[in-house]
C-alpha cells in the first residue's frame, strides 16, 4: 500500500519525494524551525542525508511516511487545501514513520507522530489538524497498535500539539548528548496514543 494523498480541512498531504528536497532545505535552514532539534540550521548536505533516510524509511512499512503540507492564505483559519500542490503554498512537513530512533521500540506496528511547519504558520492549529489525520490513517488504514510522540520537555509548543489530540504522557527519559541543547538537563518526554484509546474516541481525539 503506497502511501495515499491525504487531506484535512485546511491542508493538502502529498507523500515526500525526491522534487520535495528543496523545500525540506528551505524549512531546515530557520535555525527557530529547529531550536528544539539541532539548535540550528542545517546545511543541505545534512538535509539530503535526512531526505535519504525518510525515503528509506517510507518503504519500511506500508502507508507509513513522510508528507509535505500545502495549504492556501498561509493556512489561515476558514481557508480550503488546495487541489494540487503546485497551487499551494508550503506549510511544513508531516512525519509518520515507522519507530526508529535509539528511544523507540523495534516493532513494526508502532508509529512515530512529528511535524515540523514553516514558521509564518507557526500558532495556526495547522500541525494538530494534520496530527489529526495521521492519526487516522494510523489507526483506521494502516492497521497501527499505537503511535508515540517524542520532543524535548522544554518544548512547549510540540506538547501542546500532543495534548490536543488526545495524546497521553506517558515518560520522561534521558537521552546522552555529545553537545546538549538548552534545556536538556530537563530530558525528553514521550506520548502515545493507543489503539484503545483511538477506538475510544475515533477522529475527535
Amino acid at each position: 500500500m503506497p502511501q495515499p494523498i491525504l487531506r484535512t480541512d485546511r491542508l493538502l498531504l502529498v507523500p515526500l519525494a525526491d522534487r520535495h528536497l528543496d523545500l525540506e532545505v528551505q524549512l531546515d535552514s530557520d535555525p527557530d524551525v529547529l531550536r528544539y532539534i539541532s539548535g540550528r540550521a542545517r546545511s543541505r548536505d545534512e538535509v539530503v542525508a535526512s531526505h535519504r533516510q525518510r525515503m528509506a524509511l517510507a518503504n519500511k512499512v506500508d502507508g507509513l511516511g513522510y508528507w509535505m503540507a500545502f495549504g492556501s492564505d498561509g493556512g489561515a483559519r476558514g481557508s480550503t487545501p488546495p487541489i494540487r500542490e503546485d497551487e499551494g503554498e508550503f506549510i511544513g512537513l508531516m512525519m509518520l514513520p515507522p519507530a526508529h530512533g535509539p528511544d523507540q521500540p523495534d516493532d513494526p506496528t508502532v508509529t512515530d507522530l512529528g511535524y515540523r511547519l514553516v514558521r509564518r504558520c507557526w500558532r495556526k492549529g495547522l500541525a494538530s489538524e494534520a496530527s489529526r489525520t495521521l492519526l487516522r490513517h494510523a489507526f483506521d488504514t494502516v492497521g497501527q497498535s499505537r503511535v508515540i510522540a517524542q520532543t524535548m520537555a522544554v518544548n512547549a509548543g510540540s506538547r501542546g500539539v500532543m495534548e490536543a489530540v488526545g495524546m497521553r504522557y506517558v515518560r520522561t527519559y534521558f537521552p546522552l548528548w555529545d553537545d546538549p541543547l538548552p534545556g536538556a538537563d530537563l530530558g525528553e518526554v514521550e506520548f502515545e496514543m493507543t489503539r484503545v484509546m483511538w477506538e475510544a474516541c475515533p477522529g475527535v481525539c
